[in-house]
Parts: structure tokens; C-alpha cells; sequence
């Protein structure tokens, strides 16, 4: 979808800035809103730790717009509630950090969010693209995004800090109207919200630390057994970042894990031959590490998930020519391949022969497909 001119109308800039410092006028404001898409960013930092901190929350009902800090946020028992009711949609953009910092600062999982970044992929507008283009592009209108890495928490917060806060939600409104009016035309619109749930329930989904493991997939070659190994050392690393707030990588790095798993060091002197492990790594944690190693040798690998292999080569040229087709299909439908067949979602369906493994034979997808389904079944067949 070609943009050669703004296609909304930029909604108006409010003369101030309006905070709310009380959880109870927090709790009114929101009440005053019902039935209103509750618009919702957040600001917060992440730089040595391994849980985002909180800084700022910015709300907007209709035309109203307000900042909220943390505590306030926190504190509210109607803030809360709307987070985690599916029947009080929430809009955002680009989604993923802003829930994983409610799961974990607020011990919550948001339902009813509706991420206007796939909104307007969906809607013809490219791949991911960023907040500030998009609002360019649809309302002719430059961001400031010269705060957009100063410090949140700290307070006070400057001018040029609230108008940028205030701009991350202003426009999330009028841009849900016209996503929404270009997907009824295309007969997508259920599309917006299936798929930000399924996105919402995916992010959550990761979160569980004996699934990280199938995440470094440089440990595919490791046989069954050395990866019940992996499994059981990320896990502990995954737990000990959460304890320490580190990030996981200045507590073990994934290469380093691997390492472990691949060699199975079985004393402190063959730990430390690892190549790369820092000495304060097997002083803090050497006997833990080796007590993991021993227990995953003992473990019953039996039925345990492995990590994905790479395409072998006969696989990739296979992969290419389903791609073909799909390609052919999102073209057509004016929707971005990545977000329609995902590389993981693609491999799935090689590795398997079938197209329910990526999720194209229900929902939006199978309508996307729908020209070019009996060549792909004929592709999978073959």
C-alpha cells in the first residue's frame, strides 16, 4: 500500500499536560471511560537488570490523555482490573516489552491488548514498521523522539519527556480507526484481534523457564541426553538471573552453557578449561553447575523437546518453494509475508508435511492461502 499524502487527521496536542497523583483519581478517571478503548504505552528502563524498571505509564480515553508514575499505576485497583479483563480492549504498539514488564512488575497478564503494529501490517502499511513513520505517514506529523533514551525514573521528568510520553498515545486511537476501516474492506479485521492474542499468549508462553532451553539454537547438535543437560543448567541460570535482576548473559552466557553441555566437565579444574568461562563463574557457581551436569546425565530424555535443527539442504530448496507460493499469497492479499509465514512458522510445516504445524489451515491465515492452498497441499504431498 503506496502513501503520498496523510490519510487521517492528526488529533490535537492538549495545552498541558495532565497527571494523575492519586491511585482513587486514577481509579475515577478510568471508570469515566467505560466502554472507551483504553490507549496504553509505558516507558521504563533495562540496562544491567533482568527485569524492566518502571517509569512512566501513558493512558488515553477518547480525547483525554494522562501520565501516570508507577506507584500511582501500582496502586490502582481499577488500572489492574482493566489490565487483565479481555472485555476492555487496550491498544498499543509493538506490544511485546510493555507486557512483559506488567507480567513482571504487576504479577498480571494483560488480555484484551490489541497491537496496532500487526494491526497496520495487516492493513497494507509494511513489516514492523515504527510508531513514529507510521504516524508520518498517516498524519503528516514529525515526532520528537529526542527523549526517547533519557532517564524515566527519575523525576522530575522535563517538558520535552511528558510531550513525548503524551505523543506515544496520542495518535493510538485515530490510528486504530483507520487500521480497523482498512481491514473490514479486506474482511480481516477478526485478524487484529486473533492475532494479538495469539502474539500476547506466545510472549507469556516464553516466560516459562523449562521451555529457554529450545531457545539457544546453537545446542541442536547436542544429542537428547547433553540437552536434558542444557535444559537443566539455563533453567538454573534463567532462575538465578530473575534472583540476581542480571541479565542472563553477564550471569552465563549461552555459548558458555552449550559449552558445558557439549563437554560435560565432571570437576572444578575441567570446568575451568572451558574456554571463555570467567573465573568468577566457577568460583560463584562451580559446584551448582557440576551438581546440574550430573543430574541431567541422569535424567530421562526420553520425551524431551528437542531444539529445532537448520534446514538440511534438501529441506531449504523444499522450504524456497513453499515460500514461493506463499509469497505469491501475501502479494496478493497485500499482507507482509513475514507476518503471514514467519520463518518458524514456515520450518514447522517442512519439517512436519503439514500446513496446520504453521497454522495456516484455521483463521486468517487459511484465508490468505486459500489461492494457493491446493498447490502447496500437492507441494506437501508430492
Amino acid at each position: 500500500m503506496a502513501f503520498t499524502t496523510p490519510v487521517a487527521t492528526a488529533p490535537a496536542a492538549p495545552a498541558t499536560i495532565h497527571w494523575l497523583r492519586e491511585p482513587e483519581d486514577l481509579d475515577r478517571w478510568l471508570a469515566g471511560g467505560e466502554g472507551e478503548f483504553l490507549a496504553l504505552d509505558t516507558e521504563f528502563e533495562r540496562v544491567s537488570t533482568f527485569f524492566p524498571i518502571p517509569g512512566l505509564v501513558q493512558l488515553g480515553l477518547g480525547s483525554e490523555y494522562c501520565l501516570v508514575d508507577p506507584g500511582v499505576a501500582e496502586q490502582s485497583g481499577e488500572f489492574r482490573r482493566i489490565l487483565a479483563d479481555a472485555d476492555s480492549p487496550k491498544l498499543l504498539y509493538a506490544m511485546s516489552e510493555d507486557l512483559e514488564l506488567f507480567r513482571h512488575w504487576l504479577q498480571l497478564e494483560p488480555a484484551g491488548v490489541v497491537d496496532l503494529q500487526i494491526g497496520a501490517a495487516l492493513a497494507g502499511a509494511g513489516f514492523s514498521m515504527g510508531y513514529a513513520r507510521l504516524v508520518e505517514t498517516l498524519f503528516g506529523e514529525t515526532l520528537d523522539k529526542s527523549a526517547t533514551r533519557s532517564d524515566w525514573v527519575s523525576r522530575p521528568l522535563s517538558a520535552a519527556q511528558e510531550r513525548y510520553a503524551l505523543d506515544d498515545i496520542r495518535f493510538l486511537a485515530p490510528m486504530y480507526d483507520w487500521v480497523v476501516a482498512n481491514l473490514r474492506e479486506r474482511n480481516l479485521e477478526q485478524a487484529l484481534y486473533d492475532e494479538s492474542a495469539r502474539f500476547a499468549a506466545e510472549l507469556s508462553g516464553q516466560d516459562d523457564p523449562q521451555n529457554h532451553y529450545l531457545k539457544l539454537r546453537g545446542g541442536w547438535t547436542l544429542n537428547p541426553q547433553r540437552q536434558a543437560v542444557l535444559q537443566k543448567l539455563v533453567c538454573w541460570r534463567e532462575e538465578e538471573s530473575r534472583l540476581r535482576d542480571r541479565p542472563r548473559g553477564r550471569v552465563v552466557a549461552d555459548p558458555l552453557l552449550i559449552a558445558m553441555a557439549e563437554r560435560l566437565p565432571d570437576s572444578l579444574r575441567a570446568l575451568s578449561n572451558i574456554q571463555g568461562l570467567p573465573q568468577p563463574v566457577t568460583r560463584r557457581y562451580g559446584d551448582k553447575i557440576l551438581q546440574l551436569i550430573a543430574e541431567g546425565c541422569e535424567a530421562d530424555a526420553t520425551d524431551l523437546p528437542q531444539i529445532a535443527a537448520p534446514l538440511t539442504r534438501e529441506e531449504q530448496a523444499f522450504y524456497k518453494q513453499l515460500k514461493r507460493l506463499i509469497v505469491k499469497a501475501a502479494e496478493a492479499a497485500d499482507v507482509p509475508v513475514e507476518l503471514l509465514a514467519p520463518r518458524k512458522r514456515l520450518e514447522a510445516v517442512v519439517h512436519q508435511r503439514d500446513l496446520s504445524a504453521g497454522l495456516f489451515t484455521s483463521g486468517w491465515r487459511s484465508q490468505i492461502i486459500a489461492p494457493v492452498r491446493e498447490q502447496l497441499e500437492d507441494l506437501l504431498t508430492s
